[in-house]
């Protein structure tokens, strides 16, 4: 060999892509592609971001205990259960990296978040991805799939990007039927966003069963996506294990004290909740009403279906809207070739948005 050479599989991962942030030729741009809050993050977590500077020689705590003793008096748990990441997409690698290996498999959704396909992938074990129903997870799809090869199961609940949820009696029915060595993942980083008395983000399942893990992330509803902040409730079992191999500072000092300072600040929170669903709705409503079909939401961000036909598909739309300023997500590597999901922004971008595909479409919004 002339050079060092990735191990076999290494290769053959299509890197993750991230929204797009750019209009070239736009004056003002309106960035409605990584399902990020338009209020911004808490007066307080900012506060305790800038604190942070003062202390900038020294090594954060390796344990994060703020923040985990801050996320268990908020949600009544034991710190012992919690462990914080850098963003939950480090957690799931970790899990994926402690429980999987060569030979065995990890199953996920058609549309679940890419993020699950790559790290099952780097880990050097095989995803078999199951079909789901209606743009929802399918239970039973799921168990049918399980073979002798299984050992972790990702849920996303709510989905990303269908914005469809599971209700907590089908996760229930999920657990009990995969075999006990099975880790079932319930990644619930829009959980906060979701009002539906038969959803649960996953604190009960995990709770009371050894092979649940919850993932949550201070990416969404608490605003914090530039320090990336992460955490997941798990069984002791399973905290230890990944804390045999998580990075010793892996959670820096800034984001330990303003995730701590943010998830306190539960006025806040409920603020951006309810200005979320406001807008779910609205927007839901005035989509279907120039024509276009959106699959209902739980989260910030709706699913638009476009028509199939020549220059009205989703690329066309896409276009339109980046030509006025408008970035959207386009779900070509989520199985939705024809679709765009656009995450809830500031008023002034949604409303335009809405005028927007109106003219695309050749109706008034």
């Amino acid at each position: 060999m002339s050079k060092p050479v990735p191990r076999p599989g290494i290769l053959d991962i299509a890197a993750y892509v991230p929204g797009k942030e750019h209009a070239p030729g736009v004056a003002r741009v309106y960035k409605l592609s990584s399902n990020e809050t338009p209020l911004g993050a808490s007066p307080k977590a900012i506060e305790a971001f800038k604190a942070a500077a003062d202390n900038l020689g020294r090594y954060p705590d390796g344990q994060a205990i703020e923040l985990r003793e801050a996320i268990a008096a908020v949600h009544g748990l034991n710190p012992a259960n919690i462990l914080c990441g850098n963003g939950s997409d480090e957690l799931l690698g970790l899990l994926c990296h402690v429980y999987l290996g060569a030979g065995d498999e990890g199953i996920i959704t058609e549309h679940g978040f890419l993020v699950y396909k790559i790290q099952i992938l780097g880990a050097g074990a095989t995803p078999v991805v199951v079909r789901e129903k209606n743009h929802t997870v399918d239970v039973d799809a799921i168990l049918a799939a399980v073979t002798e090869r299984t050992k972790i199961v990702f849920i996303a609940n709510p989905g990303n990007p269908t914005g469809t949820y599971v209700p907590v009696s089908e996760i229930r029915r999920l657990q009990a039927g995969l075999p006990k060595h099975v880790v079932l993942v319930l990644d619930a980083a829009y959980a906060e966003y979701v009002r539906r008395n038969d959803y649960e983000a996953g604190i009960e399942v995990v709770s009371s069963n050894a092979n649940v893990v919850m993932t949550r992330t201070f990416s969404k509803a608490y605003g914090l996506a530039a320090l990336r902040v992460g955490w997941m409730y798990a069984p002791a079992d399973i905290v230890d294990a990944v804390n045999r191999v998580r990075a010793p500072f892996n959670l820096n000092a800034a984001a330990i004290a303003a995730g701590a300072a943010a998830i306190r600040d539960q006025a806040f929170v409920q603020q951006a909740v309810s200005f979320n669903q406001m807008w779910v709705e609205t927007l839901t409503e005035a989509l279907e009403a120039i024509g276009l079909k959106v699959t209902p939401s739980v989260a910030n961000f709706v699913l638009i279906h476009f028509p199939d036909i020549d220059g009205k598909r989703a690329p066309d739309a896409d276009e339109f809207l980046m030509s006025r300023g408008y970035i959207l997500r386009a779900m070509r590597g989520y199985g939705f070739a024809n679709a765009l999901r656009l995450s809830v922004g500031p008023e002034e971008a949604n409303r335009g948005v809405i005028a927007a595909l109106g003219e695309f479409m050749g109706r008034r919004a």
